[in-house]
């Protein structure tokens, strides 16, 4: 697996738009780890509140997983207790600490209290008003030793969930310049911008997200950054990619999709995989 696509997608096949039962998700991230593309694929991404029942159905066959706080940042701990307990590694905690409209500051300050030994959290951080100020918190937190990167929607269900090439641009320099790495959710199906015609929706792809954290490590401005994240020929970013697969991924740790094949698809069928 070239080192530019390792772990860059995480299985969350329970999420929508997939919503596929605990079971069968299980079922399909075991075959996912026997595939010829295996170096692609994270962690299996389990809600809190499946964490029971987790430990229940992947007996005898630990799987790591990264752990979504629906049930809140107060209760994240008791959920990674419950599959650490049970020999299931918990590679990474992922909690909202705002809702849009909300100052995330004070669940940050939650998040930060939470004890997690040996756990990465991700904060969820949403991209509207103080999101450089949130960054801020989680760079000062990393350089005290604290394993804290940030975490954006870039998809949803409604269009405002969908950030514009020039929003996302900014927050992408902005975590270059702090030193902050960044996972995203939703939205990222295909390796190209494109627009679904069933819901109006233009969607980030994520071969475009790879470009432009590719020319922010470099120092690029915003604005060559969202040319990138714009562009919807594929040929420019095919090249851009290709020519350094075989380095680290900057900036981005990954993004989770409910269904594996679609990037893997892509990845193939523009002769970067397989």
């Amino acid at each position: 697996m070239p080192a530019l696509f390792d772990g860059l997608v995480d299985d969350a096949a329970v999420f929508p738009p997939g919503n596929a039962p605990l079971d069968r998700a299980l079922i399909g991230h075991r075959r996912h780890r026997e595939a010829w593309y295996a170096g692609l694929v994270g962690p299996l991404v389990v809600p809190a509140s499946s964490t029971a029942d987790l430990v229940a159905l992947a007996a005898g066959d630990p799987v790591a997983t990264v752990i979504v706080g629906d049930t809140g940042v107060d209760r994240i701990a008791e959920a990674a207790a419950t599959l650490l307990d049970a020999g299931i590694p918990v590679r990474q905690v992922e909690v909202a600490v705002a809702k849009r409209g909300e100052d995330p500051q004070p669940g940050l300050a939650q998040l930060l209290t939470v004890d997690l030994p040996g756990v990465t959290v991700a904060a969820e951080v949403p991209l509207t008003w103080g999101v450089l100020g949130a960054l801020d918190t989680i760079a000062e937190a990393r350089c005290g030793g604290a394993p804290i990167l940030a975490k954006f929607r870039t998809g949803g269900l409604a269009a405002e969930l969908f950030p514009s090439p020039s929003d996302l641009a900014a927050v992408i320099v902005a975590c270059h310049e702090r030193g902050v790495p960044f996972k995203l959710t939703a939205g990222l199906h295909r390796a190209v911008r494109h627009n679904n015609p069933e819901t109006g929706f233009t969607h980030h792809g994520f071969l475009n997200i790879l470009a432009a954290c590719l020319v922010a490590a470099g120092g690029a401005s915003p604005a060559t950054v969202s040319e990138r994240l714009a562009a919807s020929d594929p040929v420019p970013l095919i090249e851009v990619v290709r020519a350094v697969r075989d380095q680290p991924r900057p900036l981005w740790t990954g993004f989770g999709s409910c269904d594996i094949s679609e990037p893997v698809d892509d990845l193939v069928a523009f002769g970067l995989l397989g």
